[in-house]
This record gives C-alpha cells, structure tokens and sequence, in this order.
C-alpha cells in the first residue's frame, strides 16, 4: 500500500475512471461481484483490491493524498440495474454517511483533495451535504436534470 496515494472508497465497476488499473491507486469497496450479475451489462463487474466497508476503512490515517467517493444513490435495496451497480444506503443512510465521511476525512492526509460524487436519485444533495461536518470547497452548483450528478471537492487542511 505504500506505493498508492489515491483511494476510491466505493470503486464499484470503476466506471468513471479512464484508467481502471490506476497504478497509484487503490480501490476498494464492500464486495466483489462477477461478470454476468447483470443481464444488461454482461462485463460488468467489481473487482476491488481490497474488500472493505467505507464506515470503518482498514487503513492507518492519512494514508492517501486523493480520495474519491461515488457513494450509492438510492436508500432502498431493489432490483434495478442502479441497485446492482451502486448498492443501496439503507434505513441509517444519515448515521452511516456520517460515519463513513468520518472514516474517509481520517483516512485523508494533510493537503488532501476529497472528490464527492453523487446523484440525488433519493436524497437531495443539500441534505447529504449537511450530514458532512466540513463545508466543501467547490463543486456542481446547478441542478441540470430531474436527477442530477454532482461532483463536489473537499480539501484538508490542518484545521479542518
């Protein structure tokens, strides 16, 4: 691990990287899933290095210099494909989100850049961002659909 410097905390079917095997960094995500799990989309699959829950990261702190977080969208489990790609948060998604920015902003060294993305299929991006103790530096602003994408980008420095 000493080698990676960037994180994805929730690196799925790593769709929005161009790179998918990213030397420097180090994906991760609470499961693996094979090709063929959805009929739709038979390549799709995820293949974390390391299998971990992003509410309790196993990593020392301020370990990576970059993290990204493309946390799931809806709360409740479902059959769809957004559910088989993404997940779901649940019921506790307000204690759980919670305790997962806590866990990723630790994990996240001094001058470190953390990239939110999100898409507000259930919870409205205001809401999600007020479960998060430290403001964000910048990011989407605008609402450009019903649903909307939002990349949103924190830094850390001593204070926060």
């Amino acid at each position: 691990m000493d080698d990676k410097y960037i994180l994805d905390v929730c690196c799925g079917g790593k769709m929005m990287w161009f790179d998918k095997n990213n030397k420097d960094t180090l994906f991760c995500d609470i499961r693996e899933v094979e090709k063929g799990h959805i009929e739709h989309c038979p390549n799709w699959e995820c293949k974390p290095d390391v299998i971990a829950d992003y509410r309790d990261l196993p990593f020392p702190d301020k370990s990576f210099k970059l993290i990204v977080w493309d946390i799931p969208h809806l709360i409740k489990e479902g059959t769809g494909i957004i559910n088989k790609k993404y997940g779901s948060l649940g019921e506790n998604w307000k204690e759980d989100t919670t305790k997962a920015f806590n866990s990723i902003w630790s994990k996240l060294d001094n001058h470190g850049t953390l990239i939110f993305k999100y898409c507000d299929l259930d919870i409205k991006v205001t809401d999600m961002l007020k479960l998060f103790p430290v403001k964000a530096l910048f990011g989407t602003r605008t609402k450009k659909a019903v649903n909307s994408t939002y990349w949103i980008c924190f830094f850390k420095n001593e204070q926060s």
